[in-house]
């Protein structure tokens, strides 16, 4: 999938834990999201789903809850979107009256009962609702911050256009109800400093998902949560498996309350064009899509309103070229609006799911023994979008980002001359880069391309600096000319992770083509 990464870059990476300094509650100013004394609070979330059969947090039959609360914190994460299903909050049988280990042998998982008595027997022979609280202590007690999200009606697998519960007045989604729900659940949270967020429903779709009944009752669960709890954000999601919310663009949303007010948007590399970015080359379809996508919502943003990332992730095997291709956009996409994210997610595998006893999910940052990291190369790709690079309160730091990888360029000082390398973003160098000079400046030395191909990118003082240009759809190629006319990019040469100018790759159609290592993000 992606190019290795030295081991020593990851495991500095892991010891970030940027909530311990955080002031609740959390609000909105224009399009950011801040704490009590003002200063930016960025995101950096991982989707936890709770909310299939059996009703319970997954992994909990394979890891100890602490374990799992402190494996999200290890991996640079400061954020749980957990998910819940509304009949949560409107069966009391279900919340209150089933236990853990009674709901888990109802649905014959056995041995995922025995797996909590012998790692969670705290909440074996707790009401469903009560273990849903625990985890949700446990993670605030680890410093998480916490999105109750909540995601379909009942228990069970989400999404597709055909389901009962898929919009506003389907046979499954009752608006009256989901609004007492959505307002039960903030009320009972009500108190809990670590859950900061609400988000109402995810990815609204079907049939008769239009925007004039999403304009009538999304605006009564928004109400029904701030008037519950007026202390967390709620976050209100599109249409079309929320990957829509251009409606908005002509239509004030109305609502009592003004700063706590914040959009989401969902973007897999199937929400477009079926097999785009196999089709097409990827630096066109990479610049399309991005257009489609702030068209559809990143749109919010320059209009004063935070917009999070909520759901995006791939297959992390690396066997998915689309799903590949598409990570290097939607990160270098992501890191150019430094936007808040949630991935898709924990999941090392599912009790059940679609009638399937542990299922593994590929999309899952953990593997299915949920202590693991499945693919640190995809952590550590996540890694470059994790920390603030702007915002209320913090000095805005100009970088140069390496989607594939999730680093930067900065300065290598190893060597007898000053060369290009990348690193990890939080330890490198400032850099800066006008395109219509084209001189990119690395804290205070200047780039000096080589005359050869396959040779490193050099640092100077300011006596040779070298015009670069931006080309390709997607602006991110590094280009320039030698001496003969030889048109060659910036590069990564992968054993050391220096830079390197090599001829550039994939600017005529060939859709077999991969950019990614010759894709820089100016920032």
């Amino acid at each position: 999938m992606a190019r290795s990464i030295c081991l020593c870059i990851f495991l500095l990476f892991i010891t970030w834990i940027p909530i311990l300094s955080t002031s609740f509650p959390l609000s909105t100013k224009t399009r950011w999201i801040v704490d009590e004394k003002g200063q930016r609070v960025k995101l950096a979330c991982v989707n936890w789903p709770a909310h299939l059969q059996p009703a319970v947090a997954e992994g909990l039959s394979k890891q100890p809850l602490d374990s799992i609360s402190k494996k999200i914190v290890s991996m640079g994460f400061n954020c749980v979107r957990l998910t819940w299903p509304l009949d949560l909050m409107t069966n009391d049988t279900l919340a209150r009256k089933i236990t853990v280990k009674q709901s888990f042998e109802s649905l014959n998982l056995f041995d995922d009962a025995l797996g909590i008595q012998i790692h969670n027997p705290k909440i074996l022979n707790l009401p469903i609702f009560n273990a849903f609280q625990e985890v949700v202590s446990n993670l605030g007690q680890n410093g998480l911050m916490v999105i109750l999200d909540n995601h379909l009606t009942y228990p069970g697998w989400c999404c597709s256009d055909n389901d009962l519960d898929a919009f506003f007045g389907y046979p499954n989604f009752d608006p009256v109800i989901w609004a007492k729900g959505l307002g039960k659940m903030a009320t009972l949270f009500r108190n809990v400093t670590n859950v900061i967020g609400m988000s109402l429903r995810n990815e609204p779709r079907g049939t008769r998902d239009y925007p004039d009944l999403w304009f009538r009752f999304m605006p009564k669960g928004a109400e029904a949560v701030h008037a519950a709890n007026p202390e967390v954000l709620v976050i209100l999601s599109g249409i079309d498996f929320d990957t829509n919310l251009s409606f908005l663009r002509d239509r004030f949303f109305n609502v009592s309350f003004t700063d706590k007010l914040v959009f989401e948007q969902h973007w897999y590399s199937f929400s477009h064009e079926g097999g785009a970015w196999v089709k097409h080359n990827s630096n066109d379809i990479c610049a399309k899509i991005i257009g489609e996508v702030n068209h559809n919502g990143g749109f919010l943003l320059d209009r004063g309103f935070p917009l999070i990332l909520s759901e995006f992730g791939t297959d992390e095997r690396g066997v998915d070229v689309s799903g590949n291709r598409y990570m290097n956009c939607l990160v270098a996409w992501a890191a150019e609006k430094d936007l808040d994210w949630a991935v898709w997610a924990l999941t090392g595998d599912y009790y059940l799911r679609t009638g399937t006893k542990h299922m593994v999910e590929t999309y899952g940052v953990l593997d299915a023994t949920w202590k693991n990291v499945r693919n640190s190369t995809y952590l550590q790709k996540l890694s470059g979008i994790q920390h603030p690079f702007r915002g209320p309160g913090l000095q805005e730091k100009k970088l140069i980002l390496h989607p594939h990888t999730g680093l930067c360029v900065t300065n290598n000082h190893s060597g007898n001359v000053p060369t290009l390398r990348l690193e990890l973003c939080t330890k490198s160098e400032p850099s800066t880069f006008n395109p219509k000079e084209g001189i990119l400046w690395i804290n205070k030395m200047c780039v000096e391309t080589p005359d050869v191909a396959g040779q490193k990118v050099k640092l100077g003082v300011g006596t040779k600096c070298s015009k670069l240009g931006q080309i390709s759809a997607t602006k991110m190629h590094l280009s320039f000319k030698t001496s003969n006319g030889l048109l060659l990019c910036l590069d990564v040469d992968e054993r050391d992770n220096s830079i390197v100018a090599n001829p550039c790759k994939c600017l005529t159609k060939d859709a077999s083509c991969d950019p990614a290592s010759q894709w820089f993000k100016v920032l």
